[in-house]
């Protein structure tokens, strides 16, 4: 299996995404979508932009490598009656299946990323997007003191070295990758904008309750988890992971969460 694949097919990525909804709704409503307009939300998960952005009335495609993912998101938009609003599975570095120049708006926040081959990435995604169209990606940023950078940094710490050739999604964080990537795909570099931008992740749990669905749910942690667990480290890498959410956590009842998380945000005008 596509080692990706099997990544996010891992966990239930759901379990996180439910304490996305409303980030995911305020950005979906950030991209000035119109009606009837075509959108590809890249790596979209369970629907976390790409159900928002339907609601407002646009066409919307998700994409993502994880079958059951795929089958979540279809679920979500049945349920809501959404018949604007369809996912299949792709790999962001190979959209074979979409044909160029189909979509006014192509979104991918925190799922592209984490695809293999950047340079493919990009020259898919600007593929796919119409002239006249917009991109817009968001992108965890490295060594960030916020939420997930510091997740990731902390999970790279208790997993094996990765294999060589590896390119960290952390590196779609980096303006000047970024830059690299897409002029590479015919791009113009004024045409790339950059901004920070906050996600907030929100629950009426506990702090402790999100450490244990990223230890139980998210794939990447899974997987620090799993070496940890080989080396004896386990209990470690628990502790540094509730000490982190503890401190992160800005609700006033601490026993919810309020947790902003800061990210790079990029629009292309294609």
């Amino acid at each position: 299996m596509n080692p990706n694949k099997a990544l996010w097919e891992k966990g239930d990525f759901t379990r996180i995404a439910a304490t996305m909804r409303e980030s995911g709704d305020a950005l979906a409503a950030s991209f000035g979508i119109t009606r009837g307009a075509k959108v590809l939300d890249l790596g979209c998960g369970d629907g976390t932009t790409a159900l928002p952005a339907a609601r407002l009335g646009a066409d919307v495609l998700g994409v993502d490598i994880a079958a059951n993912l795929v089958e979540a998101g279809n679920r979500r938009a049945r349920g809501e009656n959404l018949a604007n609003c369809r996912f299949q599975e792709g790999d962001a570095s190979n959209l074979h299946e979409l044909e160029d120049a189909s979509f006014d708006l192509v979104v991918s926040m925190f799922g592209a990323m984490f695809a293999p081959k950047p340079f493919d990435v990009a020259k898919e995604l600007v593929r796919v997007a119409r002239r006249g169209g917009r991109i817009v990606m968001g992108n965890w940023i490295p060594n960030d003191p916020t939420l997930v950078a510091q997740i990731l940094k902390l999970s790279s710490a208790y997993t094996p070295p990765p294999p060589e050739g590896f390119v960290s999604p952390m590196t779609w964080g980096v303006e000047s990758n970024v830059i690299e990537r897409f002029t590479g795909a015919g791009i113009p570099k004024e045409q790339i904008a950059f901004a920070r931008d906050t996600f907030t992740f929100r629950s009426p749990r506990p702090p402790s309750a999100f450490v244990a669905d990223f230890k139980n749910f998210y794939g990447p942690t899974m997987n620090a988890f799993d070496a940890a667990e080989k080396g004896g480290r386990a209990a470690s890498l628990q502790r540094e992971l509730e000490v982190l959410f503890d401190a992160q956590n800005q609700s006033a009842n601490r026993e919810a969460m309020v947790i902003p998380a800061t990210f790079l945000r990029v629009t292309i005008e294609r």
